[in-house]
């Protein structure tokens, strides 16, 4: 019989069958198809717990997407049972130590001291990452499955369309980790800020049909058909002239910017890391107030 193991992601106790091999395979797949680019996040066994190798793994698949003329559209999508679980802060592959050629301008974050390390970090593999990739030329499409959880929810909203499986959930609840909400902070553009509020304050599942009833996701389908419904909508898409997607999805975007949505982000971005630096000046520790089970029990709940 197999035992259980439990590494923390951002925001579940997660269970897997112990294996002598932590890591298998590559962080992230790449294949292309009839003009559509796949990128697969494949840390299956962490239900794909963002670790930086990852985050530089998945920036290299979507830079390379955009520099090939033969891909027109990219579908963004997660192996095995979860699209993704959050932010790795406790598996086996943790390594938020390690230092990687940056593709920002921001300098390396390992070694500096107090709230420069998240900050200087956090800046260029979250916020600055997830913005480049929600400004590519070419449309997104984030097929969601199970869990789109804290750090989850970040690679989805940076989509332009996001397709979900009828098992499909949305949560951030780092809230309960005295944080206002992830680095990416699209909340009160995702959905009404009423109901971002109570998204935040309650950290409860969102199920895939209330997302879509509030403009998050554009298409609910059954679990057995989410890759064909994803593909077809890709396919379509693909089908469109190039230059025309990109500039109509910049104009979407420009849009959002005149509505304060990079000046709202800048701010949450400065108040969730002086949450950081206060969590470490009461606690001693930057994730201070984090309570694994905890945070596990409010995931297991039902959806809402």
């Amino acid at each position: 019989m197999s035992t259980i193991n439990h590494a923390f992601t951002d925001t579940e106790f997660v269970e897997r069958e112990d294996t002598s091999v932590y890591e298998t395979g590559e962080p992230v797949l790449y294949a292309v198809s009839d003009g559509v680019a796949t990128v697969t996040l494949n840390r299956p066994q962490f239900h794909n717990a963002q670790n930086s190798q990852m985050t530089y793994a998945l920036d290299a698949a979507f830079q390379r997407a955009v520099a090939d003329d033969a891909v027109k559209v990219i579908v963004l999508r997660g192996a095995g049972r979860h699209f993704s679980a959050g932010h790795d802060i406790g598996t086996p592959g943790r390594d938020i130590n390690k230092s990687f050629d940056r593709v920002s301008g921001w300098y390396d974050h390992v070694n500096k001291p107090g709230g420069e390390f998240l900050y200087a970090r956090e800046q260029e593999v979250y916020l600055g990452m997830c913005r480049r990739w929600r400004d590519l030329p070419k449309p997104t499409i984030a097929m969601v499955q199970g869990a789109c959880v804290a750090g989850g929810l970040m690679l989805a909203w940076v989509c332009d369309l996001i397709i979900a499986s009828d098992d499909a959930f949305f949560s951030d609840p780092v809230v309960r980790m005295g944080i206002p909400g992830v680095e990416y902070f699209a909340h009160p553009f995702e959905m009404h800020p009423r109901i971002a509020k109570e998204f935040l304050f309650l950290g409860e599942r969102m199920g895939a049909t209330r997302a879509r009833e509030l403009g998050m996701v554009n298409r609910v389908v059954a679990s057995s058909g989410l890759e064909q419904a994803t593909y077809d909508v890709a396919r379509r898409i693909a089908a469109m002239p190039r230059m025309g997607l990109a500039l109509a999805k910049q104009a979407v975007n420009h849009a959002e910017e005149l509505q304060g949505k990079r000046a709202a982000m800048e701010a949450a971005f400065g108040w969730h890391h002086f949450a950081h630096v206060h969590n470490e000046l009461v606690s001693g520790d930057k994730l201070g107030g984090y309570d694994a089970r905890s945070m596990a029990d409010s995931q297991r709940g039902g959806r809402k």
